[in-house]
């Protein structure tokens, strides 16, 4: 299981917020691009890039910070998610070094998007799903809807969508620890990788993930933990290793 840093973008700051409020940040770093240096030489091996201005605009507003980290490394996977709405958005980050555009909001409020999204960049599509008590969750968390999140999720399995980031949205940024039971009950009625984000605090819970009764979990994304000093990142990674066998 991957250790997945993030690294979220507001007016050109590496920030976190809580509970996906613009208004209850956090700046960390003035210069993302070394943030990016300092987890990379921490040891993480894929990079979790979120334009939130660009989640609230419905379109890319961080992109040239984006374009930065992705041509600083190269030869590190990076996911990209925030602003994505349309295929020329997915095609300018793959072009600029980008591994894989997460699409949010706009998969469940356009599904077919996410169908000829699949079609035209192969493998390099992944979904967010954020959650309240098994819904989902659009609009920077604003409104929770109908859809369970289990149903979307093999909807978008059968699209060709290469993972599910699924976030607990009660606990992200709260560091109250993540929802396992719910990440693992997703990860077991799809085949293809779920990506855990939402809570993680320290590394009893990159344990607890590992130990979940399922082996579908392939990452966590972390913030809040790894920028407090709750989780040292290389400490997480190694023990997710020996845990999982990566």
């Amino acid at each position: 299981m991957l250790l997945i840093p993030a690294i979220d973008l507001k007016d050109g700051q590496c920030v976190r917020l809580r509970q996906g409020r613009m208004e209850d940040d956090t700046v960390f770093s003035n210069n993302p691009v070394d943030m990016a240096a300092r987890w990379v030489e921490a040891g993480g091996r894929r990079l979790h890039l979120v334009d939130l201005n660009g989640a609230f605009a419905g379109e890319p507003v961080n992109g040239e910070v984006i374009h930065a980290i992705a041509s600083a490394y190269p030869a590190v996977p990076i996911q990209v998610g925030g602003g994505i709405r349309d295929e020329a958005t997915i095609e300018a980050y793959l072009k600029a070094g980008v591994s894989y555009c997460i699409i949010g909001t706009q998969a469940v409020k356009e599904p077919d998007f996410v169908a000829r999204a699949c079609q035209a960049f192969p493998g390099h599509v992944i979904v967010g799903l954020d959650a309240k008590d098994g819904m989902v969750a659009i609009n920077g968390w604003a409104e929770v809807t109908d859809q369970e999140v289990t149903e979307l999720a093999k909807q978008f399995e059968d699209d060709g969508v290469s993972a599910i980031v699924y976030t607990d949205i009660g606990r992200d940024g709260m560091l109250s620890g993540p929802n396992v039971e719910a990440t693992a009950a997703l990860a077991n009625v799809i085949s293809i990788p779920v990506i855990a984000s939402g809570g993680i605090t320290d590394i009893g819970d990159i344990e607890a993930l590992c130990r979940a009764d399922t082996r579908n979990i392939t990452g966590a994304i972390t913030g809040r933990a790894i920028y407090e000093g709750t989780l040292d990142l290389a400490s997480g990674q190694k023990l997710a290793d020996e845990l999982t066998g990566s």
